[in-house]
């Protein structure tokens, strides 16, 4: 085990909760200690909005994507009668920095019961929210946006958005089993309750650290990496300006340190902040 791994590891172990497995990728070679025994792919939770953005990056790279577009344009064929007005100004980009206007925890499946929505269909039910602000004039995180941007692959692929990524991500990185909760009708919620390994999660990781490309085949677009970390599409500046990462429910992480050639990845239940252990470390 690595020097960097040992320190990580044995900050997880005092630090309380459980942690299933911690994955480390240097100089392109990677490392997994498993610290409590579990079910081999676990919740990602929010880290799932990571791969989400990942797709819209992807079709923004084919050229069938804009970050501007509007979504009423994109949905027209199916937008309800008395839709808030403030409805006509929301962008992907809006909805990639959670500045859309959607109610903080908005659609959250793993906090709210599903049944409370009243609907099985929850574009629908989005359509029909009312907004806290004008799109770009506020900031709340919630679950809604990156559902909006699994249905918005859809609308632009005409496939499930792991369907997609499986063609064009989980099977070019090598993952293994991946399951993704969905909603009554069948899409992917794009947020969370993405199931992967921890050594697969930290594949994107390593994807963003070599700016697109993963072992000689280029699958993002360097432009697009670079938009991401200007704009904090999910993955943002931590560890004193060292490292990009994006968290999820209950101890999840992913980050990637461009300076040092790392990629960090664990899941865990209720584990501890390992960050500064790792923003410590080589100090």
């Amino acid at each position: 085990m690595s020097n960097f791994l040992n320190t990580i590891a044995e900050s997880a172990r005092s630090s309380g909760g459980s942690f299933y497995k911690i994955t480390e990728i240097y100089n392109g070679v990677s490392e997994t200690v498993t610290l409590t025994p579990g079910n081999a792919c676990q919740n990602s939770y929010s880290v799932a909005k990571s791969f989400t953005t990942a797709a819209i990056g992807m079709l923004w790279d084919d050229g069938i994507l804009d970050v501007n577009e509007r979504i009423v344009d994109l949905f027209s064929d199916i937008l309800p009668e008395g839709m808030d007005e403030r409805w006509q100004t929301m962008t992907i980009h809006h909805l990639l920095t959670h500045t859309c206007g959607f109610p903080c925890g908005y659609l959250d499946i793993d906090a709210i019961d599903p049944n409370s929505f009243g609907t099985h269909d929850y574009l629908d039910y989005l359509f029909r929210t009312k907004l806290n602000y004008t799109p770009g004039e506020g900031y709340d995180y919630s679950d809604a946006a990156f559902y909006l941007l699994s249905r918005v692959v859809s609308r632009k692929t005409g496939k499930a958005l792991d369907d997609f990524l499986w063609e064009r991500l989980f099977y070019p990185l090598g993952f293994r089993e991946v399951a993704w909760s969905r909603c009554p009708m069948g899409y992917p919620m794009g947020a969370t309750g993405l199931y992967i390994y921890t050594e697969d999660m930290a594949k994107l990781g390593e994807l963003y650290l070599n700016k697109g490309i993963y072992h000689g085949r280029r699958l993002l677009s360097e432009a697009w990496i670079e938009l991401v970390q200007a704009r904090g599409y999910e993955f943002h500046k931590i560890c004193g300006g060292r490292a990009y990462g994006k968290g999820g429910a209950f101890g999840q992480f992913l980050l990637y340190m461009p300076e040092e050639g790392r990629v960090v990845a664990w899941h865990s239940f209720g584990g501890g902040d390992l960050l500064p252990a790792i923003e410590d470390f080589g100090k």
